[in-house]
């Protein structure tokens, strides 16, 4: 009798698992692209409520900017309004005079990721979001391949994961928003119905507006942490965070209300 060798086990429960997973999450209520602080922490919220999230990272390690912290000195400062997301997560923190705060770059990465997972939602890294689902000026999924395959320029058709709401966490460039605003036409919630374009440098008016620019901007599409500031021309703020935990809190609080509405619509 031919037993299985141990590397076919172990390949073999590598395969089912992953696939399972996908499979389990081929339609689902929250698609977040990137893996940043606001997707992190809006993951583990709107997961904790019960509802199905997942995160699509395009890079093999999930955290976005956070783990280099300012110029690879792997300390970042949040503010003492933020305190109580980082308490939500674990993470501790030092003060350093005047309401700011530092914490360990990798510790907070670590535990954003770790939290997010915990409360439910699943993070797909080395996942390329290459398009959008529009039916009817609504977007209503994301379309994905592998990283590697986007980079290489291959051709290789992708899957398409549907979802009753996209998050755009991509950070600086906005890529989910710049699809749906070229590819698709559609007009969004901003001053030009457009993308304004990030402005330099200016850390206490872009954690501001960090958190006020974070919003629905179409039915079905939302932006936070810095693809929002980059939508509505913000100012950027560097290794700061507070803003960009306040953005994720805030939008998993937009994305229930939405989710609830519009399970309760006739």
């Amino acid at each position: 009798m031919n037993l299985p060798l141990q590397e076919e086990k172990i390949s073999a429960a590598i395969v089912r698992r992953f696939f399972a997973k996908l499979e389990r999450h081929l339609s689902i209520d929250v698609a977040i692209v990137g893996a940043g602080p606001s997707g992190l922490v809006a993951a583990r919220d709107v997961a904790l409520a019960g509802y199905r999230v997942a995160v699509f990272e395009s890079k093999l390690a999930p955290g976005g900017g956070i783990w280099g912290g300012g110029m690879l000195l792997n300390e970042v400062v949040v503010q003492t309004d933020a305190l109580p997301i980082l308490a939500d997560f674990g993470v501790a923190s030092e003060s350093v005079g005047d309401d700011y705060h530092t914490c360990d770059a990798v510790e907070m990465a670590g535990a954003l990721i770790y939290g997010a997972r915990r409360a439910g939602a699943v993070i797909f890294n080395a996942v390329k979001v290459e398009d959008v689902v529009v039916r009817d000026g609504r977007i209503c999924g994301v379309v994905i391949n592998w990283t590697p395959v986007h980079r290489l320029q291959m051709h290789v058709d992708p899957l398409v994961i549907t979802a009753r709401a996209v998050v755009d966490g991509t950070g600086h460039p906005s890529e989910v928003v710049a699809m749906v605003t070229r590819k698709a036409g559609l007009l969004i919630d901003s001053p030009t119905g457009g993308i304004l374009g990030e402005k330099p440098m200016w850390m206490e008016s872009g954690e501001r507006t960090t958190v006020e620019n974070t919003k629905r901007l179409c039915p079905g599409l939302y932006a936070s942490g810095m693809a929002a500031n980059n939508v509505q021309g913000g100012f950027r703020m560097g290794p700061i965070f507070g803003g960009m935990l306040k953005s994720g809190r805030k939008l998993a609080g937009l994305l229930m209300a939405d989710l609830r509405a519009e399970s309760n619509a006739p």
